[in-house]
């Protein structure tokens, strides 16, 4: 049996092989007749182009997102475009990345070319743009509960290998701080992490501070916001398709898009401008259309394969909860976690509100203790959120109510138990932190 040629050898043939493949020399080309801030226009690929597809022009790069019968729209990737008038544009498939597990510990823009200075990224398989979900009687149970070390998640809304949960909050209220504290969690193989429409100048601290020596185990993929919004629109994409090619290795991912509703402003960018009208506070139909299908292909996948578990951060604009994005991601996903402004001003950082907050999947996570208690720390915590008003203005006797009393008593210290920064210790065992904290607290008021 011959040796396998050299690796040298094997580029040469390669090479040699495309001059003999006519396919390869021979192009099907069209020329720009139109330039706009955000689209061209072009026409001779109508009938050989698809939605999706990759046209090159020189040195830039548009995607296929309309196409008529004399002339298809493209929406440019790069910022600022030489284009001219007349300039040729060619056809050059579906967009694919070629994620690998050498990928791990590098940053990645929205194509899939390094951005962190490293050295060329080893290629791996090739996975289209439009990977499909496993259908859903293919897919693994979700049933196996996991510990992402920060307390009030754990024990108000715990997650599941496989789960899908948002992160909900107005803008500064300590999103990305808490998805951070969600990256460097030890129950996952890898994390893969879409930094999507975020300020430039936060990413390299974000990547180096936050996650620190997660990053070992990490694969970043960066849109900012001073991006086209091309860019921001695919790099949820991208995220996805390296998550799902370490999913399909067995690994158990962790994805994390922040933020999904920068995706969908991109979006609503590039449907408008291609003509679409809106249907919803300016956002297209087709927002509602792409969100499912992006966040359906999270979650378990098939029975011997690894799984995905997604958290991603939702921007509730102006504070208004029933935003039509929100109102369709909470639809989709498997609970949803409240950052509450008024929690954030008082200092309690991670400021989740356990009372507006739920985990779909919580019941697989806690034992039937645990669930009795999270139900009784809940009703105490509501009870004690209800009557606020009552003891502000001093009409509360102590002594007339006695689970109003155990409210009072033991609310505070539960809050001051939930408080958690991003350098802390992480809690392997919640509960039991919590129970401490309650007793130590018992013990300083019997000696006071």
């Amino acid at each position: 049996m011959p040796d396998a040629p050299a690796p040298a050898l094997q580029a040469l043939a390669d090479l040699v092989g495309r001059f003999v493949n006519e396919e390869a020399l021979l192009r099907r080309g069209g020329k720009v007749v139109e330039i706009s801030a955000t689209h061209l226009k072009i026409r001779g690929l109508s009938d050989v182009a698809r939605l999706g597809h990759l046209l090159e022009l020189g040195d830039a790069r548009a995607e296929v997102v309309k196409i008529e019968t004399d002339h298809l729209l493209a929406a440019p990737y790069e910022r600022t475009l030489s284009t001219r008038i007349g300039d040729p544009a060619f056809d050059t498939g579906p967009a694919s990345i070629e994620p690998h597990e050498a990928w791990r510990g590098r940053v990645v823009d929205a194509l899939g070319q390094p951005v962190d200075g490293g050295p060329f990224l080893v290629r791996g398989e090739a996975r289209s743009r439009r990977s499909e979900p496993p259908s859903a009687l293919s897919r693994q149970r979700v049933d196996t509960g996991l510990r992402t070390g920060v307390r009030v998640i754990d024990i108000f809304t715990p997650l599941c290998f496989g789960q899908r949960l948002g992160i909900f909050a107005g803008s500064g209220v300590g999103k990305s701080t808490l998805l951070a504290m969600l990256a460097g969690s030890d129950a996952f193989d890898t994390v893969v992490v879409g930094l999507i429409g975020e300020r430039g100048r936060e990413v390299r601290e974000f990547l180096e501070d936050t996650i620190g020596q997660a990053m070992e185990k990490t694969v970043a993929v960066v849109a900012t916001s001073d991006e086209s919004a091309m860019m921001r629109r695919r790099a949820p994409d991208t995220a996805m398709r390296v998550a799902e090619h370490f999913r399909d290795k067995g690994h158990r991912v962790l994805l994390i898009l922040d933020s999904i509703t920068r995706f969908a402003h991109a979006h609503r960018e590039v449907a408008t401008g291609a003509g679409e009208p809106p249907v919803a506070r300016g956002y297209p139909a087709s927002v509602f259309t792409e969100l499912p299908k992006l966040l359906e292909r999270a979650g378990p996948g098939r029975e011997g394969s690894g799984s995905i578990t997604a958290v991603l951060s939702v921007l509730i604009d102006g504070d208004d909860h029933n935003d039509p994005v929100a109102d369709c991601v909470r639809g989709i996903l498997d609970g949803h976690i409240v950052l509450d402004r008024a929690l954030a001003a008082q200092g309690r950082f991670p400021p989740v509100n356990p009372l507006t907050s739920i985990s779909r999947l919580a019941p697989k996570a806690w034992t039937p203790e645990e669930k009795v208690l999270v139900t009784r720390l809940k009703s105490m915590i509501a009870r004690f959120e209800d009557t606020r008003d009552i003891r502000l203005l001093g009409a509360y006797q102590p002594g007339l109510d006695p689970e109003l009393d155990q409210a009072v008593r033991q609310v505070p210290v539960i809050y001051d138990a939930l408080v958690q920064a991003p350098g802390d210790e992480k809690s392997p065992d919640p509960f039991a932190a919590l129970a401490k904290h309650l007793k130590a607290q018992e013990a300083q008021n019997a000696a006071a």
